[in-house]
């Protein structure tokens, strides 16, 4: 009996890395450029006009960041990073949220922003719940964040649902600065 609890607990211990899931790999890689794409806006002065942040940044730091739910995780992710954008906006550092989805509910997209509390984080839909075909957002990604300046991905974060959290939110904060290295 003892071997036997013994072969089971080594058995447990080898097998249980064959269950981990792989990270999510979703969006532009480090590296990439990414490439000019337009959404309705749901907030601010653009709103229900189609836009094209890509083009306006050029070579400015920037977050940009693709989300399929709209939850309290993001919601926190995006005031944290909205947060930076107002600090450092003589800089030229934006942030804006592309909501992935079939149809646009713009008006539900603004109260949700506004019940966020964003200041000056657009939020706005890519009426497609695949993304960007030049973007390549994996289908089980819920949130993807690109951090990107001089056209150029810096860091790129992708979570599943229910993936980002206080951890996660903060690993994503710490690369922030690295878009202002060099300026």
């Amino acid at each position: 009996m003892k071997r036997f609890f013994i072969a089971s607990v080594f058995t447990l211990i080898f097998a249980l890395p064959l269950f981990a899931v792989d990270p999510c790999v979703s969006g532009v890689p480090v590296g990439k450029r990414p490439g000019p794409y337009s959404f309705l806006i749901a907030t601010g002065p653009e709103r229900g006009k189609p836009t094209c942040f890509i083009c306006e940044q050029g070579d400015k730091p920037t977050a940009l960041v693709f989300a399929r739910t709209l939850s309290d995780p993001l919601g926190k992710l995006l005031g944290k990073l909205d947060a930076e954008a107002v600090a450092k906006k003589d800089k030229g550092f934006k942030v804006w949220m592309t909501h992935l989805t079939p149809t646009a509910d713009l008006n539900a997209l603004a109260k949700w922003s506004q019940k966020q509390g964003l200041k000056d984080c657009p939020v706005g839909a890519f009426e497609d719940a695949d993304g960007p075909p030049a973007y390549k957002i994996h289908r089980d990604a819920d949130v993807t964040v690109l951090l990107f300046v001089k056209q150029k991905v810096v860091a790129n974060f992708a979570f599943r649902a229910g993936e980002l959290d206080d951890k996660q939110i903060g690993a994503i904060l710490f690369s922030v600065p690295d878009l202002f290295e060099g300026k």
